[in-house]
């Protein structure tokens, strides 16, 4: 059973099947990670990586299971990517990210996340306007403008910053992320190189964590550089809840 009969019980549970599925979606895109400044010059032999599409299977609290996919794709000078995650008869979740990537350097233009709780959902969007240094975040029918001092991004373009990083020896640790009605910076620090086995394979990873204020939340990924540094491992500890995510197929 996943609920139980008691109210309290309920909204607790309805509250941690929320966060498994922003976990999943911000999680398993690296999520909060990346920024270049906006003046960065363009290096132009820089390293791309490449259109991709993978399935991942996941835990929380070693009882809730669900499946993902993710996919990237390039269609001229815009890339899309696209990660559907869900538990079965419960919630699902869907987010979408545009951008370009020009040199190193990743800038999004749109990004919205949609999830859905027993029937019930909401939606997050993002337009970002690089010219004009403005990101507008509309949520519940809230509008909100906010200025990037410095670029910022969504989780799926973030992920593609740090990943593009990586690949070019250029990981700084210092990045932001538009939120809901704040650009937020989130720092994150490389944690050493592991060989790590998941249903998809064994392969050797870079460890990536989030540092956090809060010593109660933990945030690591294992990024494969044989795959563009795909993450293939997130483990993920909010509220008391474990979230574990694994690399099941690269299709």
């Amino acid at each position: 059973m996943i609920f139980s009969s008691s109210n309290k019980n309920s909204n607790n549970t309805k509250r941690s099947k929320s966060k498994v599925l922003t976990a999943l979606t911000s999680g398993a895109s690296i999520a909060a990670i990346g920024a270049l400044s906006m003046t960065a010059p363009t290096i132009a032999s820089a390293k791309t990586i490449q259109a991709s599409s993978a399935n991942y299977s996941f835990t929380v609290e070693d009882k809730y299971k669900g499946t993902a996919t993710r996919t990237l794709n390039k269609s001229g000078d815009t890339w899309k990517y696209n990660v559907n995650a869900r538990v079965a008869g419960v919630a699902s979740a869907s987010q979408n990210s545009t951008f370009t990537i020009n040199g190193n350097n990743v800038t999004p233009t749109q990004a919205s996340m949609t999830y859905k709780l027993l029937g019930v959902g909401r939606t997050h969007k993002l337009d970002f306007n690089p010219s004009s240094k403005k990101v507008v975040s509309n949520y519940r029918g809230k509008s909100t403008t906010m200025t990037m001092s410095q670029q910022a991004f969504d989780d799926l373009s973030l992920e593609v910053q740090i990943r593009q990083d990586l690949l070019n020896g250029k990981f700084s640790g210092n990045y932001y992320m538009a939120k809901k009605d704040k650009i937020e910076k989130t720092p994150f620090k490389k944690s050493g190189n592991t060989k790590i086995t998941v249903p998809a394979g064994t392969f050797d990873t870079v460890r990536v964590d989030r540092v956090h204020d809060d010593d109660s939340r933990s945030t690591s990924f294992w990024l494969a550089p044989s795959l563009d540094y795909l993450p293939v491992k997130v483990s993920q500890i909010n509220d008391g809840k474990k979230m574990d995510l694994e690399l099941t197929k690269v299709n």
